[in-house]
């Protein structure tokens, strides 16, 4: 994540509504493509860096679960959401205890992971289409009790975080911090993050727009991650009664990875937007040498380096690790081919 700062000069981070040293409100500018204040005029409001006449997001004002900003209409009519919200086409059930501010943290990470792919140049579709790759958002609660977690069915329909055609889902509860610690101890895993489900998720939506279509593209996936015709529900019915196997870790990033090789190819994926974002952050930090521009092989081993640092702060304070994987020689060829893939449709897509 870069820096950004107010007109006054006080620290902004990407998440904030206000500026905590002169209170302005603050927002991301779709025209600077920055987090910046707003000017406030009898005209109504504009960047306070571009001057580009702006309105709040719709979400903003009527939920404030968004800080971003979309460009003012020619003809004011109605209200406009940004070009996060907009891909939202199933919110929670804001009539259940909760349920708001476990949508404002869903739409921090959402936000979080445009940053992401925009920042990478990545291709994503219109917002809530019905086209085959229309990416489109649905964040939704079965409805269990809170003992229970989601894996128990309800009164009403079970809802699974997952992807299909372009329409991803996040199950509402995984928005509560305990729910989702127990779901991560309970499953064995390293992390369980909001975050880290968006970009899992984006990362099977990127499968069916860049690998599926393309022949050399999927020559290449199938040599490094396996036959992706494989039966999945036969995959995973016996991931969940056999687990992984014991030296997983020799050529995985996760245990689930090992399930199929759409996961395994997802998991991949999750993991490079790791890195790019962690370096990213620690490149503006300036507290690090980076590696010269182009060298991916360099990037990875100082993002080790780095996690291995990281992993002995957390242990001090008692926390878990940062880099709870390892990256062998096998998995870094599938980063390596996950970069290729970015690379090739970044260019494709003008950035």
């Amino acid at each position: 994540m870069k820096k950004f700062s107010c007109d006054c000069g006080n620290r902004l981070f990407f998440h904030n509504n206000h500026c905590l040293a002169c209170l302005r409100e603050v927002s991301w500018c779709p025209v600077c493509n920055t987090l910046t204040a707003f000017e406030v005029s009898e005209s109504g409001l504009s960047c306070a860096r571009c001057k580009s006449s702006l309105w709040k997001c719709a979400n903003r004002i009527n939920y404030e679960v968004c800080n971003r900003s979309v460009l003012a209409p020619e003809t004011p009519s109605g209200e406009l959401l940004c070009d996060c919200c907009v891909y939202n086409k199933t919110i929670p059930d804001l009539g259940e205890p909760g349920n708001l501010e476990r949508w404002r943290e869903l739409e921090k990470a959402k936000r979080q992971l445009f940053y992401g792919l925009n920042s990478l140049g990545l291709p994503h579709g219109p917002g809530i289409s019905d086209d085959a790759h229309g990416l489109s958002f649905h964040f939704k609660d079965d409805e269990t009790s809170p003992k229970a977690f989601w894996r128990s069915i309800g009164k009403k329909e079970r809802v699974f975080t997952g992807h299909d055609n372009g329409k991803i889902t996040i199950h509402v509860r995984e928005a509560d911090t305990v729910t989702r610690e127990k779901l991560r101890v309970d499953l064995g895993e390293g992390h369980r993050t909001l975050i880290g489900h968006f970009r899992h998720e984006i990362g099977h939506y990127y499968w069916d727009l860049l690998i599926g279509p393309n022949e050399e593209m999927l020559r290449g996936f199938v040599g490094l991650f396996g036959d992706h015709n494989a039966d999945y529900a036969e995959a995973l019915d016996r991931y969940y009664k056999e687990g992984a196997s014991a030296n997983w870790q020799n050529g995985f990033i996760s245990a689930y990875a090992t399930m199929h090789p759409w996961e395994d190819w997802a998991e991949t994926f999750a993991f490079y937007l790791n890195v790019v974002d962690v370096m990213e952050t620690v490149n503006c930090s300036e507290l690090i040498q980076m590696p010269v521009p182009g060298d991916f092989k360099g990037l990875i081993d100082l993002y080790a380096r780095f996690g291995i640092l990281m992993n002995e702060l957390n242990r001090a304070m008692g926390l878990i690790d940062f880099l709870p994987a390892v990256i062998p020689p096998t998995v870094l060829d599938k980063l390596e081919f996950v970069h290729a893939v970015v690379e090739k449709a970044s260019s494709t897509n003008g950035a």
